[in-house]
């Protein structure tokens, strides 16, 4: 059920490209143990200029394999579950060349009565999905 979105410096090829995507969807079902088939993502590719992530006073430097993700997600995991799928994107970008001083991720959490996904329907909400973690 989490909704993936991806920032990357423009360059990459279509395989790189996917792979960030797979990489990041292999992730949260190791860690938050969703079905393979709960996977919804929008890569958007940016010129090196229209993305900024400095390091908050870190004392690390970023490069143009900047990776950014936004997850969506209903609310109620807890603060050791997020820091589990941190390092677990953070580890299975790894192999791909991208450095973990240049993986960005932020959780967005909200509830069942906020997701759609398709007819205008609520599918929680009407029950034709469980909610997770209940």
């Amino acid at each position: 059920m989490p909704f993936v979105r991806i920032d990357i410096i423009r360059g990459r090829r279509p395989d790189e490209i996917r792979a960030i995507a797979d990489a990041a969807h292999r992730a949260l079902v190791d860690v938050l143990e969703i079905p393979e088939r709960d996977r919804f993502q929008v890569i958007t590719e940016h010129d090196a200029d229209h993305i900024i992530a400095l390091d908050a006073g870190l004392g690390f430097e970023r490069s143009e394999n900047l990776v950014m993700l936004q997850i969506f997600t209903q609310g109620g995991r807890t603060t050791e579950v997020k820091q589990r799928v941190f390092d677990a994107i953070a580890k299975q970008l790894e192999p791909l060349g991208i450095a973990g001083s240049d993986v960005f991720i932020s959780f967005m959490e909200n509830g069942p009565q906020d997701w759609s996904f398709g007819y205008g329907r609520a599918q929680y909400v009407e029950g034709d999905l469980a909610v997770p973690g209940r």
